[in-house]
C-alpha cells in the first residue's frame, strides 16, 4: 500500500476518533482494519503506530493551529478540515519522515476531496503560515 493511501486510512481513523469515545475506538479500529481488503500486516502497523502518534501529540497540534489559524478556532473548523489540519502539523512537527511539501500537499488533496468547497484554500494557508514560521525559526 501506498503512503498516499495509508494517510488516507489514517485521516479516516482520526475523523472517526471525532464520533467514537476513547473505549469504543479500539474496536472501531480492529473493525476498520478488517474491513480492508488485503491489508498487510505491516501497512496495518505503521497506521495505527502513526494514528496514535496524533492522539499522543494532539494537545501540542491543537495549540499550533489555534495560534495559528485567526479567527478560526479547532471548535469552530468542520471535522475534515481539522483532522486533514492534524495529521499534516504532525507530519510537519514529529515526523522526519515526511517532507514540508508533502504533508501540505496530501492535506490540500484530503480536504478538496473529503471536504467543502474552500477546504483546499483553508488547510493550505494554515499549512503554510506554518511552515513560514518552521523555516524562519531554523534560519534564527
Amino acid at each position: 500500500m501506498r503512503r498516499r493511501e495509508q494517510r488516507e486510512h489514517i485521516f479516516k481513523l482520526l475523523f472517526m476518533t471525532e464520533f467514537n469515545s476513547e473505549e469504543e475506538m479500539s474496536e472501531q479500529l480492529s473493525l476498520y482494519f478488517d474491513s480492508l481488503e488485503e491489508l498487510s500486516e505491516k501497512d496495518q502497523e505503521y497506521m495505527r503506530a502513526k494514528y496514535n502518534h496524533v492522539l499522543e501529540h494532539l494537545g501540542e497540534i491543537d495549540t499550533i493551529l489555534n495560534e495559528t489559524s485567526k479567527g478560526w478556532k479547532t471548535k469552530r473548523m468542520s471535522r475534515v478540515d481539522l483532522n486533514a489540519l492534524r495529521l499534516a502539523v504532525y507530519e510537519l512537527k514529529f515526523d522526519e519522515d515526511v517532507p514540508t511539501g508533502v504533508a501540505i500537499n496530501e492535506a490540500v488533496e484530503l480536504a478538496k476531496r473529503f471536504g467543502g468547497d474552500t477546504s483546499g484554500s483553508f488547510v493550505n494557508g494554515i499549512l503554510g503560515k506554518i511552515a513560514n514560521s518552521e523555516s524562519e525559526e531554523k534560519s534564527e
